[in-house]
């Protein structure tokens, strides 16, 4: 009987936990869904964690792609390049990175905090939807690509989040270039 009772309760609990919340691949692209993909980022890397590229990409069949390339010790010059795929993460190579002489490699690296931060993509991405909905009479466009693009140079003020939309049945793919701050800077079709 008590074996019974052990075992019922393992299910119990597989069941909460596997109906909550769930994965990365099957997060929505708003600001909570994509608030639980950094969370899961940060229990994979870590909350200190460094970054020069993030990019969540929809793909209808098996969900969020999730695309980083990562360094716990930024001064190593030495970065990873993994991918999140039904939530499951992936090393894809070893990154060496190059820096100007007497600069930090960190100042071209960026971190997942208040100046940088996933929720903020996905309410970007709401954003964008309600826009291209408006302005290009598109119902439900769907989530193709967004990013977090930091330049090459290590000048924050360049830094932007990219949502890049598609219609539901595909087609043309409509980019909205955000700043930090969440202030629309260009779009292109």
């Amino acid at each position: 009987m008590k074996k019974i009772c052990v075992i019922a309760l393992l299910l119990l609990s597989t069941l909460i936990l596997t109906s909550c919340g769930g994965g990365s691949a099957k997060q929505e692209a708003t600001a909570k869904g994509f608030l639980e993909i950094e969370n899961q980022i940060k229990d994979e890397f870590g909350n200190d964690a460094y970054y020069t590229d993030l990019s969540i990409t929809y793909n209808e069949s098996i969900g969020n792609i999730v695309s980083i390339t990562v360094t716990k010790n930024p001064e190593s010059l030495q970065m990873e390049q993994w991918n999140q795929t039904q939530d499951n993460w992936n090393q894809t190579s070893d990154v060496t990175i190059e820096i100007p002489e007497g600069t930090k490699a960190a100042d071209f690296m960026f971190q997942l905090n208040d100046a940088v931060n996933l929720k903020k993509l996905g309410e970007l991405v709401e954003k964008s939807k309600i826009q291209l909905t408006k302005e290009k009479n598109i119902e439900n466009p769907k989530l193709h690509i967004a990013s977090v693009k930091f330049p090459d140079n290590g000048d924050v003020s360049k830094a932007e989040y990219v949502v890049m939309l598609q219609p539901e049945n595909g087609g043309t793919t409509f980019s909205f270039y955000y700043s930090l701050a969440g202030e629309l800077n260009d779009i292109k079709y």
